[in-house]
């Protein structure tokens, strides 16, 4: 017994350039492998802080009396070794929930919408749009009321609809995202309305983790000043791991730390990345701004939106296409697409189709042959249209005078019994 296969899920079908994991459950961008260098920059600084920090524990009272860590500058201890551990997985988990869910992505179309044909009539300047049928006609972008502001929405070519408001489509993963802020090569996915905050904890941890990481690498270094003779440069050569980690702390704050407070400003005026370079709101007023406070409320308080694409779903097999055939026929056509092939000259032209006793045949003499015979068979249609036609003749006419015959008797009985009428009467009159 044949076993019969499962409807295949959404995700296995998905049209767009996301990397599914786990059956679906974990949706990554297509640049997926980047968040593996983000893990690195992250965890390899942070492991070599911690090993400086339990070497700095395990080597206080072993040192020599001169280099030995006194009492009094306990700079690397436990306590920092902890906040460290704690930072460091807090980033990360920030990092994968930013990477590895839905950011808000619409379930695109199968087909166009149909148009409206009103809106023909009402907006006869709009730019138009060719659907995927010859008739198809679709409006490029059209108005929707937001907060009392018109907002315009475009039309994707690519899912077949419109935006909703504030969304926009990544080229990078082929999907329209709500809410679309950008795409981010660093977690290897869009940022958009269901992963934002996930997003703003994880630069915001990461920030945290390197100032940390700084912060605690100089003071080590000046501790350790009072420890080593001469001046800081000795100091530095004997804490190069110190050393090196300032150096890349200091540099990356700047940009991730930078990052940090740019999107902090966005949010205090709710915009988006996207929004904040394409329309600039300062130059006019924000159609989606509530208030400092609100915007802050809403986006670390509030409920995450639900999905709008389940891609475990599973999605019906299509029902095998059917053909009806002429019972006259005498053998079967090819697919529309090897027809055009075939035309086209792309495709050399099959004889598996043909039965076996029209394969060999000499075309040229049977074309001349049908020609032949039809020629003879159109002259034998003229002759007899010709005889049809004045035999129909001949029959009218006789027809004709047959009627006209009868019409003239008609009159004549009809004047004679007349004329007997007028005749009886004036006998009658005479005889009075």
């Amino acid at each position: 017994m044949p076993k019969k296969h499962k409807p295949k899920r959404l995700y296995q079908v998905w049209k767009g350039n996301n990397r599914f994991f786990c059956s679906g459950r974990l949706i990554f961008g297509p640049d997926v492998a980047s968040l593996l260098i983000s893990t690195l920059l992250i965890v390899v600084p942070t492991i070599m802080f911690c090993y400086q920090i339990t070497a700095k524990i395990h080597n206080r009272d072993k040192l020599h009396d001169e280099v030995k860590i006194n009492a009094q500058h306990p700079v690397l201890q436990f306590p920092v070794l902890i906040v460290t551990i704690i930072a460091l997985i807090t980033d990360l988990y920030f990092l994968f929930m930013t990477s590895s869910q839905d950011p808000g992505i619409v379930l695109r179309n199968a087909r166009p919408p149909e148009v409206d044909e009103a809106s023909d009539i009402l907006t006869p300047s709009m730019e138009w749009i060719n659907g995927q049928t010859p008739c198809m006609r679709v409006l490029r972008a059209k108005d929707v009321i937001v907060n009392g502001f018109a907002i315009k929405v475009k039309y994707c070519d690519t899912c077949m609809l419109y935006r909703p408001p504030r969304a926009s489509h990544c080229s990078i993963c082929n999907n329209c995202v709500q809410k679309f802020d950008h795409h981010c090569p660093w977690v290897g996915q869009c940022i958009g309305l269901r992963n934002y905050r996930y997003f703003i904890l994880f630069i915001s941890t990461s920030t945290f983790l390197y100032i940390y990481i700084f912060l605690f690498s100089t003071l080590n270094i000046v501790g350790e000043k009072n420890n080593y003779p001469g001046s800081i440069w000795n100091v530095m050569k004997k804490e190069v791991l110190s050393l090196v980690l300032m150096i890349y702390t200091f540099v990356t704050v700047w940009f991730i730390g930078g990052l940090t407070v740019f999107h902090l400003y966005l949010i205090s005026t709710n915009q988006t990345t996207y929004e904040n370079f394409r329309y600039r709101y300062n130059r006019k007023e924000n159609p989606y701004s509530k208030g400092i406070l609100r915007s802050f409320t809403d986006l670390f308080f509030s409920k995450t939106p639900p999905s709008m694409v389940n891609f475990r779903s599973r999605i019906p097999e299509e029902a095998p296409e059917t053909r009806s055939y002429s019972p006259n026929a005498e053998m079967s056509m090819s697919s529309a697409k090897e027809e055009i092939d075939i035309e086209n000259g792309s495709k050399e032209a099959s004889n598996e189709h043909i039965p076996g006793i029209l394969q060999n045949l000499e075309y040229s003499s049977t074309e001349d042959n049908n020609y032949n015979s039809d020629d003879e068979e159109t002259r034998e249609v003229d002759h007899v249209s010709i005889e049809a036609g004045e035999a129909i003749y001949r029959s009218a006419f006789m027809e004709e005078d047959r009627m006209t015959a009868a019409y003239e008797s008609a009159l004549e009985e009809s004047y004679s019994s007349s004329t007997l009428i007028i005749s009886d009467h004036n006998l009658h009159i005479s005889r009075t």
